[in-house]
């Protein structure tokens, strides 16, 4: 081999080596370009204009996210129902499953104008009275609670939220008014004479 030869080899690998250990350039989106996925610690929407279950019923274990994607946690939140008890869509959405998962009743719902991939709620053990494709407003029916195939000790709803493959906390679909419901207040009604 020339010494001619050997320089080309050289400076062949220098130049494969350069492209490969070279990060890939970063796209930006035009026009024409799908929009991007929202980060994942973005902010969820406040859509949710009603609870799954009863009014505001008493959380048994709440969103523990795990520390990795296969790690020990809970992925959604458990909240107290009785067996038969109407569950509701917490906001408007399409209907993107219903039917059996493990051999739980499962209804998942993709709620509407949250992005892409949109946020998608799932109910269990939930039978469901809808279908896939079926349109929600906040507060319809999905199911009713069955009395088995809960993880919890007694009877419950586990509800949880997913943006594409990430958990999210389904009770920041909420908002404080909601979540936080305080005692009625009486407020004077102006033009009406007080009792006398």
């Amino acid at each position: 081999m020339t010494a001619g030869t050997c320089g080309r080899l050289v400076l062949l690998l220098l130049l494969t080596a350069t492209v490969l250990l070279t990060p890939a350039p970063r796209l930006t989106l035009t026009g024409t370009s799908a929009p991007a996925e929202p980060a994942p610690g973005a902010p969820v929407p406040t859509v949710g204009r009603a609870w799954p279950v009863g009014v505001r019923p008493p959380i048994l274990r709440g969103w523990e996210p795990p520390a990795t994607p296969y790690g020990r946690g809970h992925r959604g939140v458990d909240l107290a129902a009785t067996a038969g008890a109407p569950v509701r869509a917490v906001a408007p959405g399409r209907v993107s499953f219903a039917g059996r998962v493990a051999g739980k009743w499962v209804v998942s719902v993709e709620l509407t104008g949250t992005g892409d991939p949109p946020l998608r709620v799932t109910y269990e053990p939930v039978r469901a009275v809808v279908q896939k494709g079926d349109e929600m407003a906040a507060g319809e029916v999905v199911g009713t609670v069955e009395a088995t195939g809960s993880h919890c000790t007694g009877t419950c709803v586990h509800w949880g939220l997913r943006r594409g493959e990430a958990y999210l906390d389904p009770l920041s679909l909420l908002p404080p008014w909601l979540l936080h419901r305080g005692p009625s207040r009486l407020l004077p009604v102006l033009g009406v004479p007080l009792p006398s």
